[in-house]
């Protein structure tokens, strides 16, 4: 029990701290999640309401910012801004979900629905094998076609190997 509860405050502190140092944490602990080991990161802007600014280096490269707000009615911090990478806001907001549900599972396989953040359309298991067969169908077609492609372009080369053997022999 005291092993669960120093998991959960750990994970759900930073989620309900509206001060710089908790919403840097769930900054930190988001990428984290979200499989992002940033350089730096810093509080580019301070708002009203709680809400901060934070500008991340990933590395030389990539980077960008993240805006966190403040929701009084959940009391909770949560990812404001879609001007960064959509991988990476969607990233961070399925990372939120995890945060939030604390899941059990240790580990997804490629069959389980992925956990999704709220502001986009849900996807059930239902829609996931539908897709992933439209997936598998376009995948044979397009097989098929290049199939077909071989054997003409094979075709058209006998053809002219036989018009050469004829030309040579007369």
């Amino acid at each position: 029990m005291l092993g669960a509860q120093l998991y959960r405050d750990e994970y759900i502190e930073p989620i309900s701290d509206p001060s710089a140092q908790g919403q840097r944490f769930f900054v930190e602990d988001l990428l984290d999640i979200a499989g992002y080991v940033p350089e730096k990161i810093d509080i580019y802007q301070t708002l009203p309401n709680s809400a901060r600014v934070f500008r991340i280096k990933l590395d030389s490269i990539n980077g960008g910012f993240v805006f966190v707000r403040w929701d009084k009615a959940k009391k909770e911090n949560y990812v404001a801004n879609k001007m960064i990478d959509p991988g990476v806001y969607y990233n961070l907001k399925a990372a939120k979900e995890i945060m939030r549900k604390q899941t059990n599972k240790a580990n997804f396989t490629v069959d389980d629905v992925a956990l999704q953040a709220p502001d986009q359309d849900q996807i059930n298991s239902a829609d996931l094998q539908e897709l992933r067969a439209e997936f598998d169908l376009k995948n044979e077609e397009k097989r098929l076609e290049l199939e077909e492609l071989e054997n003409k372009q094979r075709a058209r080369r006998e053809k002219r190997e036989k018009r050469k053997k004829e030309k040579e022999s007369d």
